[in-house]
């Protein structure tokens, strides 16, 4: 097997994928007696969505949920089409993915490694799914990828943005749409510079697990990087509810800027008992005491309410953005729920359309067709503007936000506004830095 994989990475280098209408390798034509996981034989294909639907994350769950939902009726020719008008690709008509129409199988990943792994195993062994995507933990992509690149399917990952997971634990089979801890600290730090200035005292308290972890090294470096001292680093368990414990040493550490690498409802509930403490009314080392939220969403933003009036963070992407395909998936989005579509319903939605495109593209769904199509992809019309899914590391590169809690919001939705739009140029690294060491991407693996 090891030899006929190898010929058929050298087949598809050729370029026989390269862009849409090309010439099919024969290597995939219908009459191949190649096999892989769950190669769809009916006039149906089968996805995987494995969001968490309880847990800290079930809010952007829930909103991921419908961008996928979305995103089939799209790919089965429904509704307006959303993004597919916009996309640079034209690969998609609307017919399902190769005339096949697009099915899918839900699961609840609990926001736990375990279950969410659980899920996936179950949605390729027992329903057949050639692609799973969704998650909004990183510990719970980089668990489901693991698990997705064993099987021989493609995981197309929901929200991760730890460094992690297209990092030390990358692998072939798995691709990230959304931006990762490094570049949140690329485009966040010279807005904080501006904004606080250089001699700051920051302390940060952190989720417990993968994600926290990369955001911290990644903020602390990039504002240590301006002068910044970070005095503490305190880690708070995923499943805490009540970070009063953990505020309070806050105001006797010297520190004039707290650092919340929190996510979900854990965002909402620590930013929550930082200002029931006062913080945002303190001066300390004669300065205004700051609050910095590095990962922030219209979801945290509405859990929180009041609370992020004036704070700053960086996100992926907001449904304000004036540039066509954000517009054209707001309207599709807003038209069918009544309310616009969060960054973790944006990234779900262009990643479902990215595995369609690919294997339109490749005219197959073996999974090492898919992965040549995605790697060294550079595509536009889908938000954040020119986009490449970088062949080293399946990692894409885009614009970043940085956002900041509206002082005067016009409705419930309209919580944060863009404040600077980092150009993609300055939050690239290269393969090889030190926070995405030691991980290799491997070959792709078509399973069966």
């Amino acid at each position: 097997m090891s030899n006929f994989n190898a010929s058929r990475r050298r087949v598809l280098k050729t370029g026989a994928i390269a862009g849409a209408g090309v010439a099919l390798p024969t290597i995939f034509t219908a009459s191949s007696a190649a096999a892989f996981t769950n190669e769809p034989t009916g006039s149906s294909v089968t996805l995987g969505f494995n969001v968490p639907q309880t847990g800290p994350y079930a809010d952007e769950g829930a909103d991921e949920l419908r961008a996928y939902e979305l995103a089939v009726e799209h790919l089965n020719g429904g509704g307006d089409g959303g993004m597919m008008n916009t996309f640079s690709s034209k690969a998609l008509q609307g017919n399902g993915i190769l005339g096949k129409k697009v099915e899918y199988v839900t699961g609840d990943t609990q926001t736990k490694s375990d279950a969410a792994r659980a899920s996936a195993k179950s949605m390729i062994e027992k329903d057949g799914a050639v692609m799973i995507t969704g998650g909004s933990s990183s510990g719970v992509a980089i668990a489901v990828q693991g698990l997705c690149q064993e099987a021989g399917v493609i995981f197309m990952a929901g929200l991760t943005h730890s460094n992690d997971t297209t990092g030390k634990d990358k692998k072939a089979n798995g691709f990230r749409h959304f931006f990762n801890g490094y570049m949140s600290g690329a485009a966040l730090a010279p807005v904080l510079k501006n904004l606080y200035g250089t001699d700051r005292v920051a302390y940060h308290l952190t989720a417990d697990y993968t994600w926290g972890w990369t955001q911290e090294e990644s903020i602390a470096a990039a504002t240590e990087a301006l002068g910044w001292q970070t005095v503490n680093k305190v880690r708070t368990p995923l499943a805490a509810t009540d970070f009063s414990s953990y505020i309070a040493p806050v105001l006797n550490s010297g520190a004039d800027v707290l650092v919340l690498n929190h996510y979900g409802g854990n965002m909402v509930n620590s930013l929550t008992n930082a200002v029931q403490f006062g913080l945002r009314e303190k001066v300390v080392n004669g300065k205004n005491f700051e609050i910095v939220v590095p990962l922030y969403s219209r979801l945290m933003a509405k859990g929180a309410g009041e609370n992020v009036k004036g704070i700053h963070g960086s996100t992926n992407w907001h449904w304000t953005l004036q540039d066509e395909g954000s517009m054209a998936f707001v309207k599709s989005f807003g038209t069918k729920y009544g309310f616009p579509p969060s960054q973790a319903a944006h990234t779900c939605y262009v990643q479902t359309l990215l595995y369609a495109d690919a294997v339109e593209r490749a005219g197959s769904f073996n999974p090492c067709a898919v992965v040549e199509a995605l790697e060294g992809f550079e595509f536009d019309g889908m938000g954040n503007g020119p986009t490449l899914y970088r062949a080293e590391d399946h990692q894409c590169f885009k614009d970043v936000l940085v956002v900041r809690g509206k002082e005067n919001p016009t409705s419930e939705f309209d919580l944060l506004e863009v404040v600077e739009v980092t150009p993609r140029a300055q939050v690239e690294y290269a393969p090889d830095h030190p926070m995405f060491a030691g991980g290799n991407l491997g070959a792709c693996n078509p399973g069966a």
